[in-house]
């Protein structure tokens, strides 16, 4: 079982810089999904940050070797993680969709499924380091993704649809990094408590967004009550990421005062 390093600090920084990257995301690909199917954007993002961290380990000789995997427990985390991981984008698939019910129950489904991906990925983290966990992720679920991809779609964007796809595999590759480096550090229960103010980063970014660029974004119409779920949410993340760390810290500095 793998056993966090206990920087929580560390941790807390690379689950929020997580979240903010995922936050922005949505912006990005609303603007390049205007021509390209989500498949192949995802196909996309998985290749070019696959194809990166493959050249880095590499580079300094650092591939991950499937022997320390073992003949079964550590193979069957490896798939169960494949397919939890390539799960987790079932939302982002299948954007096409305009029923909004669908969407909502895709989301409900992907933060299901995404628990358990999380609890896999931290597994491996006994026999790989974080960043070759993710470029086998990303590889293998660009290769079970490549019979339903239309990579030639890239041709009919424009200048700026272009870089904002460049910007979209950008964002996977240090996103994804920065979660896989935070569950080395931090709980996996922890940093999950954390991401779900993803949400909120996307609501922030969009509502700035449109001010700057009210051509390409708008922003969403949420009412008062809607705010205050906003807030409950930020709470109870706070509160379950935090908590436990903030109380040993002040349990530790008691005994430290008063002697025992």
């Amino acid at each position: 079982m793998h056993i966090s390093s206990g920087r929580w600090v560390y941790g807390l920084f690379l689950a929020l810089l997580t979240a903010f990257l995922w936050g922005i995301l949505p912006i990005k690909l609303k603007q390049v999904l205007q021509v390209m199917d989500p498949v192949t954007v995802t196909w996309f993002r998985l290749m070019v940050s696959g194809g990166c961290l493959f050249i880095y380990l590499a580079s300094v000789k650092r591939l991950p070797s499937r022997k320390v995997l073992g003949p079964k427990g550590g193979l069957l985390v490896l798939l169960i993680g494949f397919g939890l991981f390539f799960n987790q984008h079932l939302a982002e698939l299948l954007t096409s969709l305009s029923d909004y019910t669908a969407g909502v129950l895709l989301v409900l489904l992907a933060s299901t499924v995404w628990t358990f991906y999380a609890l896999g990925q931290k597994q491996l983290l006994t026999v790989w380091n974080s960043l070759q966990v993710m470029m086998v992720i990303y590889l293998f679920c660009a290769l079970l993704l490549t019979p339903w991809v239309h990579p030639l779609e890239a041709l009919n964007l424009s200048p700026l649809q272009g870089w904002l796809l460049l910007a979209c595999c950008m964002n996977t590759l240090i996103a994804y990094g920065a979660f896989a480096e935070a569950l080395a550090h931090w709980e996996a229960s922890r940093v999950s408590a954390t991401l779900a103010i993803t949400p909120l980063v996307t609501f922030v970014a969009v509502a700035i967004a449109a001010r700057i660029w009210p051509d390409y974004v708008h922003a969403e119409q949420i009412n008062a009550l809607g705010y205050g779920g906003a807030v409950l949410v930020v709470l109870g993340s706070a509160l379950v990421a935090l908590g436990p760390s903030l109380i040993a810290g002040l349990r530790a500095r008691r005994a430290r005062v008063v002697p025992g």
